[in-house]
């Protein structure tokens, strides 16, 4: 009881039909919700022997049956250590535990969970290097990152201490002067003066992030372009799904971004690792992105699109996915003839 306990952080109370609709989790953009879920279920189990009631509509088997099932996933995650935590670890878990069930019962009591289903699972196999590779600038450490600042599928903002020896030697001085100018108008409550001091602060590629123990650190702003893939443009079938996977690979995580320069748009074209796992890999054994090959060519790049290419996981369920650099050729070339028409129609000739 005490494991569970742990991990849900406080008692928690049962789910029900309320929470929990036959399809479970299905379209719930929180990162763990499933796990918390899950987590109060047993607890719930171990309490009074019941299963959720919502259950039996997404199972072929009898609620002995399940019983069984909550008994052993409960002894599992007892016994696991440390015990599981995020959706890809319960979900292991649950197979595991259930491998000797109906496959349609182990994919049914994931789906009500909204947990990963076994053919999306990816075994990785690039670990965060322990040098910096051939061609890597420089490398930086990041704050957690919010989802807000997932831009899409392959790109994001993040935001790096001035404290950290790197940064603090080429902080501009107006910079600092200006932080500190900040600090003391919130202090007197002028925060019409302190916000437009924080826009001058961030024009200059910097922003002061305010923490809850009234902290007030400045830091470094970085756009990302992930190196060596290509998610599909949130406008593209998949775009919104491969956005929502990077926010659940990332969010609230301290991330290791290895820099190797800058794109035409001022972003560092970076690999990205989290908790050790490398980003790129998870999103194109998850079928959420294109090898860009054009720009990347290392080969196991390649070796993990195909991958999910034979799986026919995430954008590669569709039988012919519509590659991102050509839809934005495509689009920005339309994008032009709008431009082109209606420059005519007022007697200019203008593109872009």
């Amino acid at each position: 009881m005490f494991v569970l306990r742990f991990l849900c952080g406080k008692w928690c109370n049962p789910t029900t039909d309320e929470d929990l609709e036959p399809q479970g989790y299905h379209g719930v953009s929180a990162v763990n919700v499933g796990v918390t879920a899950l987590a109060h279920d047993l607890f719930h189990f171990e309490i009074t022997s019941q299963v959720p009631e919502g259950l039996s509509k997404n199972v072929v088997s009898s609620k002995k049956a399940q019983a069984n099932w909550y008994r052993k996933l409960l002894e599992a995650w007892k016994a696991a250590k440390p015990p599981p935590k995020t959706p890809e670890e319960v979900a292991r878990l649950v197979i595991e535990t259930l491998k000797r069930h109906q496959k349609a019962d182990v994919e049914g009591l994931l789906a009500f969970y909204g947990l990963p289903l076994p053919h999306t699972l990816v075994q990785l196999t690039a670990g965060a290097p322990t040098s910096l590779p051939a061609g890597v600038g420089y490398e930086f450490q990041t704050f957690p990152v919010d989802s807000s600042a997932i831009a899409d599928g392959d790109g994001m903002t993040v935001y790096v201490s001035t404290t950290d020896p790197r940064e603090s030697y080429c902080v501009p001085r107006e910079v600092q002067v200006a932080a500190v100018q900040r600090s003391q108008a919130r202090a007197e409550k002028n925060y019409t003066k302190a916000d437009a001091i924080h826009e001058k602060i961030f024009e200059s590629g910097y922003r002061v992030l305010d923490f809850q123990n009234n902290e007030e650190i400045l830091a470094r702003v970085y756009r990302i372009r992930l190196r060596g893939i290509d998610a599909p443009e949130n406008a593209m079938p998949y775009g919104k799904e491969a956005k929502e996977e990077l926010t659940k690979i990332v969010q609230g995580k301290c991330l290791r971004v290895l820099v190797y320069g800058e794109d035409q748009y001022g972003r560092c074209v970076a690999d990205i690792y989290c908790d050790g796992k490398f980003v790129q890999e998870l999103m194109l054994k998850k079928g959420f992105a294109w090898h860009y090959a054009t720009y990347d060519q290392r080969p196991e790049l390649a070796r993990w699109e195909n991958e999910a290419r034979a799986a026919r996981v995430g954008l590669w369920a569709s039988l012919n996915p519509e590659k991102p650099w050509e839809w934005r050729r495509k689009n920005k070339k339309r994008g032009q003839k709008r431009i082109r028409r209606k420059d005519k129609s007022e007697g200019m000739t203008f593109s872009k």
